[in-house]
């Protein structure tokens, strides 16, 4: 069932928490491939901020999990372990990793790979594990978003931004976007937002009172947006929290929860367990892989870098200026 393997392959290390110079070339051995698991040959490796916070020593992987840095990855399957039917050596994948993508070889469960959408490159598809995963869990499973409800994303133009406009358009919801230039307003716009806040000239709460409130928002700033996200949802409406940028901890008036009957929820992506991301997987290619099949979804693409530039990849990604997603060429005849 197993390929033959290298021995070694090389792969961008976290040599000591710190910033994006921490991150340098190693030689490490190729995984194998257990039982349910598959071994990709990367060709692209998608960069997030999760990597970035990583690097940083205020993200640690689950113990189980490579302690390379890397959540999503596209490429060939280049060793499958046993219990595999679905995938064989030189298919075509992307894949949801728990870590690991930074490297040439990658080991990932089976069932958190998805084969690789007709009409997308590798260097597209490796955008789309990470979000497609994040943006269906909450803003279509904990966030029941529904097609005419008003949708708030805060950070429209960074790859969750850009994810969820483009699905909760194709699930015929009303999506408004905040950004921080008119630029990326404009971009916003072009993706499908009905309506594009610069959150440094205009006031996004006062703006959503103005239609009404959001039936549901998605944010990952936190800090004093908490409380103006209160505001701005309309009445029986929900927020889903999925990071904090901004801090974690804020003054809340909860009786305003209460009395507009609000609902507050959030989630982590990478400590659940491999079921639920298999469920997951399961869904987008149900759901979300036709809306890309016609042209509802396709990946916004900032950058790319190589494998060894990763350190400059990490700066462009915690730099206020990308618009989408960053990826890294691992495999160069891809």
């Amino acid at each position: 069932m197993t390929a033959s393997l290298p021995e070694a392959m090389q792969a961008m290390e976290i040599a000591q928490p710190g910033g994006p110079e921490v991150l340098r070339p190693i030689t490490v051995p190729v995984p194998v491939p257990g039982h349910g698991q598959i071994v990709i040959r990367v060709a692209w490796a998608g960069v997030n901020r999760p990597d970035a916070l990583q690097r940083a020593g205020l993200y640690n992987p689950p113990a189980n999990a490579s302690a390379l840095p890397g959540l999503e990855c596209a490429g060939h399957v280049a060793a499958v372990g046993p219990g595999v039917t679905r995938w064989r050596p030189g298919d075509a994948v992307c894949a949801l990793l728990p870590g690991g993508g930074y490297a040439q070889y990658a080991l990932t469960r089976a069932d958190h790979a998805l084969p690789v959408p007709e009409g997308l490159t590798l260097r597209e598809a490796a955008c789309l594990p990470e979000t497609c995963f994040t943006v269906w869990t909450n803003v279509v499973q904990r966030g029941s978003l529904k097609g005419g409800e008003r949708f708030l994303v805060h950070g429209g133009t960074s790859g969750i931004g850009t994810t969820a406009i483009q699905i909760a358009r194709a699930l015929g919801a009303r999506v408004f976007a905040t950004a921080g230039s008119d630029e990326k307003c404009e971009t916003c716009l072009s993706l499908g937002a009905e309506v594009a806040i610069n959150y440094k000239d205009e006031d996004f709460a006062a703006r959503m009172r103005a239609a009404d409130g959001a039936d549901l928002i998605l944010d990952m700033v936190g800090g004093s947006y908490l409380p103006r996200n209160i505001k701005a949802l309309a009445d029986d409406g929900r927020l889903v929290q999925i990071a904090f940028l901004t801090g974690s901890k804020v003054e809340l008036n909860f009786a305003e929860v209460m009395t507009r009957r609000l609902t507050i929820t959030g989630s982590t992506l990478r400590p659940q367990s491999d079921l639920a991301k298999a469920r997951l997987a399961t869904e987008l290619e149900t759901h979300v892989w036709p809306m890309i099949a016609r042209g509802a979804l396709r990946p916004v693409m900032d950058s790319d870098f190589t494998l060894q530039d990763a350190p400059q990849a990490h700066r462009r990604i915690e730099s206020p200026g990308h618009i989408g997603k960053i990826v890294m060429r691992v495999d160069h005849d891809d």
